[in-house]
């Protein structure tokens, strides 16, 4: 296929930093994906009982005006859910680049194998980003297992997205499914931006219990910003929102955690919350066309 192409940014009201991709209901029914989704959409109180396949979350934006960031999560050898091969999903998404900005997920634990398929993705399809999930992967960011890989991320001039904070991913199962909370600290950030600090870093999520550590991280380090997913706005903490307002009002981003967090829901709580009017613009859409480079 063709390198990635970027949406029209100029013609859509937001840019939406965080949604994720996933294969139809029932593609792997022996490995328990779907008992896992299914405990997520409850956790979360999500419309959807399944998440929606990519061209589905491709039609919700673009009804919607809103350009999104999508990607799978590889998590296959912490949780044994099979993942969405990343060359697969891109082909999928490819389809909708008017709406969609595809971002990948490699397993740090993969070694050179993961390199090189960074590499690759980087080279060959243009890929702009590469999510983590700390305590999914079960590992330490900080870690200099992964330190290769980020490398190679940085050389290509791509984004790191790393889920920080407490997670739903097996909330309410037995041993939360074998999930540890404390791999996705976001203070073990901290040595990543200041081991590269020419990579773009993104924390999602706010980061409870650690919302002070990621707000620390972000102000210290220039390369380091947060996105606001996962949360509905009206329980942001309020030492967040004088941040939005203030010091990191330039590096805030809008993200929703779509599916089990609409953008409907986010933006309507999110406008009811006390943030300055000129820096509402900053939050949904300038913020991450800077971090983007469009």
């Amino acid at each position: 296929m063709p390198k990635l192409k970027l949406p029209d940014i100029d013609k859509v009201v937001a840019i939406d930093i965080h949604t994720h991709a996933e294969e139809p209901c029932g593609t792997h029914p022996d490995d328990g994906y779907d008992d896992f989704q299914a405990q997520m959409a409850e956790y979360f109180k999500s419309p959807h009982k399944h998440p929606p396949t990519v061209p589905e979350t491709a039609a919700y934006y673009r009804s919607k005006n809103i350009a999104a960031v999508i990607f799978p999560v590889d998590a296959e050898r912490e949780t044994g859910f099979r993942r969405y091969k990343n060359e697969e999903m891109l082909e999928i998404a490819s389809d909708h680049l008017d709406v969609l900005i595809p971002f990948v997920s490699i397993d740090p634990h993969k070694g050179k194998l993961g390199v090189r398929e960074a590499r690759k993705l980087i080279e060959e399809y243009g890929v702009r980003g590469f999510k983590f999930h700390p305590t999914m992967q079960g590992f330490y960011a900080n870690d200099r297992m992964a330190y290769p890989l980020y490398e190679e991320i940085n050389n290509g001039g791509a984004i790191a997205l790393f889920h920080t904070g407490q997670t739903g991913v097996g909330s309410g199962m037995p041993g939360g499914m074998g999930m540890r909370l404390k791999y996705s600290n976001p203070m073990y950030m901290d040595d990543v931006a200041a081991d590269f600090p020419d990579l773009k870093i993104i924390l999602a999520h706010p980061s409870f219990p650690w919302q002070e550590e990621a707000l620390s991280v972000a102000t210290h380090k220039p390369n380091v910003y947060i996105d606001l997913s996962g949360w509905s706005p009206k329980y942001f903490p309020p030492i967040l929102v004088r941040y939005i307002n203030s010091i990191l009002q330039d590096k805030m981003l809008f993200g929703s955690d779509w599916p089990v967090i609409t953008p409907d829901r986010w933006l309507s709580d999110f406008a009811k919350i006390d943030i300055r009017d000129d820096i509402r613009p900053k939050v949904l859409k300038a913020n991450a066309r800077k971090i983007l480079g469009i």
